[in-house]
C-alpha cells in the first residue's frame, strides 16, 4: 500500500500526472474489462488531453467542469460537475471514479464532499446524482454524504439527491 504524503484532493487535470494517469486508468480499464484503447491518444499527446479537459467546457450539452482527485504525484480518480442537469436529468450533476488501484479506500467519499462544496459554490442547491443499482459501493458513497433516494431514471437509475448547502 502507497502512504499518502498529503491529503488527495480534487485539482485541475495537469500533465505533472501523466504517469500516474495512464498507469491508473489502464489498470482500472483491465479490472473492468474495459476498452483501454483511449489511453493511446492520451500517452501520444497528453498535453492536449490534458488541455481538453481543463475548464468549463460543454459536455453533455451543459457547461461542465472536470476534476482529478490526487495527492502529490498520484493520480487517484476523476469528477465531473454539470453545472445544470441535462435535460433527461440522466448523469446528475457529479459523476466520479476512482481507479481500480485506489478503491475501498474512502476516496469516493472524500471526492464527493468536495464536490458538493464545489456545487453549492456555483448555486447549485440539490445535487442530483444518478448511480447504478447494482452499484452497492457508489450508492453506500452517496447515503454516506446525505444522498436521498428520489426514484429510479429513464436508464434505470437510482436517483439521490443530495443538499449541498450543508456541505
Amino acid at each position: 500500500m502507497i502512504e499518502l504524503l498529503e491529503p488527495p484532493r480534487l485539482t485541475v487535470p495537469s500533465t505533472a500526472l501523466k504517469t500516474s494517469y495512464l498507469v491508473g486508468e489502464q489498470a482500472d480499464m483491465r479490472h473492468r474489462g474495459s476498452d483501454a484503447s483511449w489511453l493511446t491518444a492520451a500517452s501520444l499527446d497528453f498535453d492536449a488531453f490534458v488541455a481538453e479537459r481543463t475548464g468549463v467546457r460543454e459536455r453533455w450539452g451543459v457547461a461542465s467542469e472536470l476534476f482529478w482527485f490526487a495527492s502529490g504525484e498520484y493520480y487517484i480518480g476523476s469528477l465531473v460537475i454539470r453545472h445544470e442537469l441535462t435535460d433527461d436529468e440522466g448523469g446528475g450533476h457529479i459523476g466520479y471514479h476512482v481507479v481500480y488501484p485506489w478503491q475501498r479506500q474512502g476516496h469516493a467519499t472524500r471526492m464527493l464532499q468536495e464536490a458538493l462544496v464545489k456545487c453549492a459554490g456555483l448555486g447549485i442547491e440539490r445535487a442530483l446524482l444518478t448511480v447504478a443499482p447494482e452499484n452497492a459501493a457508489s450508492i453506500a458513497v452517496v447515503r454516506r454524504n446525505g444522498g436521498v433516494e428520489d426514484s429510479l431514471n429513464s436508464e434505470g437509475e437510482l436517483r439521490f439527491w443530495i443538499d449541498t448547502t450543508s456541505a
